[in-house]
């Protein structure tokens, strides 16, 4: 910003009173902050964003773009690719009048259990802070503000509320904070959030060293930070401690205790000034303070529907799909892509019931969600088989939409009624997805004190009904005589100790019913309030304060209406599964996670594919003469068919065009030039990082330093990985040759002659890694650069390393000292190297 704006910034804080100052710094609701008009500020509005922009309600808000997930957009190690997400993010964000989308999410794979690495982009800092720079350029460029998150060491979900991840000072320089460091340093992002989690036994939200002395300070950085959602946990030690806006609101730790702190002298004023220049700095680059008035959004965006938008989002998905194994005993160069003729059999819940997204924050409503059998069906259409498969799933899901009517609209949907304690109706209207948040969106409306759901249900046979959300049930079905059919009351209560947890990952009951077409279901759930304060103060290692922000979750209710058709039996799904594969021949069998495994709030306890889905690989390639498996999961999984199959693919959580992306590169519309972001384990333990459950002091251990990842594999310290990160095939083969070492710049490069020895153009991503001569320090990916070339065609490129990947933390000195010596590497992952170069 200019000397002049900043001035202006100075002088509307000199107009505000204390209290006036402090009310700018908690939200106003879950996602907007208040105005001031003395001063000419406008509210801000936030939204979730790492796969679409949600807008400003958490559950049943319109129709938005449900994007690839971030490991698909990272796998494209293309640029472009996530430049061009951050703008569209934007696009969204400006048809939605939101001012901040809070991401990337750029905190680490460090094991692949975590459950929220669907949302983040790669074990690799710098892998993972180049992506970041290009999204945040990308949407910042169109006036819309990135909020970097979390801050910092935030790597797993369990008891993310409490945990304390005990990281070196070496581990939290070189790896976790790189991201954050490089995205500060290439891209100046307007915003950060802080974690929940504590660092070395501070709290994210009140770590003074990392946000004051490190982000703002060392770095130079003069944007804002943001608590995540309910993380503020102490008044003056937040204040302190660098956090400059608490999430949400309206009610927190701050407002009249923070003036009250200023007034005893525990925070200085001088210290919420700096807090409210930075929010109205905030406010100024995205157009709603200095702006007289006019709206900083602009007109026109595309739809979330539109054709512009279909082509961005299939384009970006298949770029990201990483091809793993492709052979074939009956035709030269692998089964894939699939022949332009004969049967195919299609295997699978997931290609049936795609899932296109994960769970938690990230979720959104998209406009549609074209399934892997829509896809490949509607490019096939006759010659085309398709089978479900076993089930994949250990909890009920909401409604969908398809499946159920409201009874008064007959518009496909539910019924939601909100209901005072009283009895009196506080709101009544069609609703076409069949979840509720209450106490959350707009806290100025009275709270419900139960929901009533209706629908009727659209076929009759085995179904499952029940509801989702803490509290007392009353469930009613109905036959379209008028006659009662079933009814079921059951007190439904949240285990453990987060509240997070327990909002993000509620309870729920089912049962299973059948049931004749046209029934009406009927389903009442009354909210009952857990004592959070009770809870927690029996924990005998967790410590609270008074005013932790973490209490005011006890007024989010949650509902959902349960109804879905129960397909056939497992037996059954691999018994038609085998005959489909045995009379096409050719087998696609897609499996994969489902949203409960990627998920916020939750992590995973095997790398094992949920069901008898591994059964079903296994029994279809004996089957078959040629199988193709489609991984439908954005995070590592294990393969103990991988010898029996003849190619796999990994297609991520693919969003809304999810299925005519996967066509395309089945059918060899689109290359699929994605190389993986994550090692794949061989086995359930095998890597350099397993845990995720803190230890009964609630400390995790980070244990594996700066050897995250692939690092930790190639030093020895877990079984070599069944795929390395940076692997993947493509549909192109590759030479490597006149390669040389250019030292003549700031950092070395290495230059060399790519030759695509195919018969087709192909994309070759060309990594570049680091191996010191100090054998005490990991190699590490130090750049990496892709390029296009024709079928036999040549390109010389040149790849050069990154200075802060040519670097160490010395712990005892406090700074940064250069590494020297030891080789470059180029490779296609560490398992396929292709040339090495020393350095002297």
């Amino acid at each position: 910003m200019t000397q002049t704006a900043e001035t202006s910034l100075t002088d509307a804080v000199a107009r505000l009173s204390l209290t006036e100052k402090v009310s700018l710094l908690t939200g106003e609701t879950a996602f907007t902050l208040p105005g001031n008009d003395t001063i000419g500020l406008a509210p801000l509005a936030f939204s979730d964003g790492p796969t679409g922009v949600r807008g400003l309600k958490f559950m049943g808000g319109e129709a938005v773009a449900l994007f690839p997930n971030a490991t698909l957009i990272a796998s494209s190690w293309d640029d472009d690719v996530a430049e061009e997400v951050g703008a569209m993010l934007s696009e969204e964000a400006h048809r939605q009048n939101i001012h901040v989308v809070l991401g990337p999410t750029i905190n680490l794979h460090r094991t692949p259990l975590g459950g929220r690495l669907f949302e983040a982009y790669s074990e690799d800092p710098y892998l993972t802070g180049r992506a970041a720079t290009a999204y945040v350029h990308g949407m910042q460029s169109n006036g819309t503000g990135a909020c970097l998150k979390h801050l910092v060491a935030n790597e797993s979900e369990i008891l993310r509320n409490f945990m304390d991840s005990r990281v070196s000072d070496t581990a939290l320089r070189e790896v976790y904070l790189l991201p954050f460091e490089m995205a500060v340093q290439d891209a100046n992002p307007w915003a950060m959030m802080a974690a929940y989690n504590d660092i070395n036994g501070i709290t994210a939200t009140e770590h003074h060293a990392i946000q004051q002395g490190i982000v703002k300070d060392e770095w130079g950085w003069d944007g804002l930070i943001m608590s995540d959602w309910f993380a503020t946990k102490r008044t003056v030690e937040s204040a302190n401690g660098g956090l400059d806006l608490v999430m949400p609101g309206p009610v927190g730790p701050w407002g009249e205790r923070l003036v009250a702190a200023v007034e005893r002298g525990d925070v200085a004023e001088s210290t919420v000034d700096e807090h409210v220049t930075r929010l109205l700095r905030l406010a100024a680059r995205t157009g709603a303070f200095g702006n007289d008035g006019a709206t900083p959004f602009s007109p026109g965006m595309p739809a979330a529907d539109s054709p512009r938008r279909k082509e961005q989002l299939r384009r970006i998905a298949a770029r990201g799909m990483t091809l793993l194994k492709n052979e074939s005993s009956l035709r030269a160069g692998g089964v894939l892509p699939l022949s332009d003729d004969g049967p195919v059999a299609l295997l699978g819940r997931a290609a049936v019931s795609t899932v296109c997204m994960g769970g938690g924050s990230a979720q959104v409503t998209p406009p549609y969600q074209v399934s892997i059998a829509e896809g490949l069906g509607a490019r096939l259409g006759e010659r085309l088989t398709v089978v479900d498969g076993v089930a994949v799933r250990r909890r009920p899901v909401a409604a969908d939409p398809s499946f159920v009517t409201d009874p008064v609209s007959r518009e496909t949907g539910v019924r939601v009624t909100q209901l005072a304690a009283d009895g009196r109706e506080l709101s009544n209207g069609h609703s076409p997805v069949a979840s509720l948040s209450t106490g959350f969106d707009d806290p100025s409306q009275e709270s419900p004190a139960a929901v009533r759901f209706e629908a009727l249900l659209g076929s009759g046979g085995t179904v499952r009904v029940g509801g989702i959300g803490a509290g007392h049930w009353r469930l009613t079905v109905t036959a379209p005589d008028g006659s009662v059919l079933a009814e079921h009351e059951q007190d439904v209560t949240t285990e453990g100790f987060d509240p997070g947890e327990g909002i993000l990952r509620p309870p729920s009951f089912s049962e299973v019913l059948d049931l004749p077409a046209g029934c009406l279901l009927t389903a009442v759930q009354t909210f009952r309030k857990v004592d959070w304060r009770a809870v927690l103060a029996a924990q005998p290692h967790v410590q609270v304060a008074e005013e932790s922000h973490i209490f005011a979750a006890s007024g989010v209710g949650l509902a959902t209406l349960v109804a879905e058709p129960i397909p056939v039996s497992d037996d059954d799904a691999l018994a038609a599964a085998e005959e489909a594969a045995r009379t096409a021949g050719t087998a696609v069998v897609v499996v994969g996670l489902t949203e409960e495994d990627e998920t916020e709030a939750a992590d995973k306890h095997t790398l094992a594919l949920p069901g008898r889905q591994d059964e079903l690989v296994a029994r279809v390639a004996a089957a078959a003469e040629q199988t193709v498996v489609v991984v439908n999961a954005a995070t590592p999984v294990l393969m103990p068919w991988l010898d029996a199959v003849d190619a796999v693919l990994v297609v991520g959580l693919p969003g809304q065009e999810g299925g005519h992306a996967v066509a395309d590169v089945l059918l060899g519309t689109t290359e699929p030039t994605g190389r993986l972001v994550t090692s794949y384990p061989s086995a359930d333990g095998a890597a350099p990082a397993w845990n995720t459950r803190p230890d009964e002091m609630l400390r995790l251990e980070y244990s594996d330093g700066t050897a995250i990842g692939y690092r930790g594999y190639h030093a020895g310290h877990a079984p070599a990985p069944l795929f390395w990160f940076g692997a993947g095939l493509g549909y192109g083969a590759w030479d490597y040759s006149d390669v040389t070492l250019d030292d003549g710049g700031d950092t070395p490069a290495i230059a060399l002659t790519l030759r695509n020895t195919s018969e087709r153009d192909s994309r070759e991503v060309v990594q570049l890694y680091y191996a010191p001569a100090d054998a005490s320090q990991p190699i590490r990916l130090a750049g990496y650069s892709a390029v296009e070339v024709p079928a036999g065609a040549s390109a010389r490129l040149s790849v050069r390393a990154d200075a802060r990947l040519l670097r160490h933390w010395d712990e005892a000195s406090g700074g940064w000292r250069p590494l020297n010596g030891g080789e470059l590497l180029l490779a296609r992952g560490l398992g396929d190297v292709r040339a090495r170069v020393s350095l002297g």
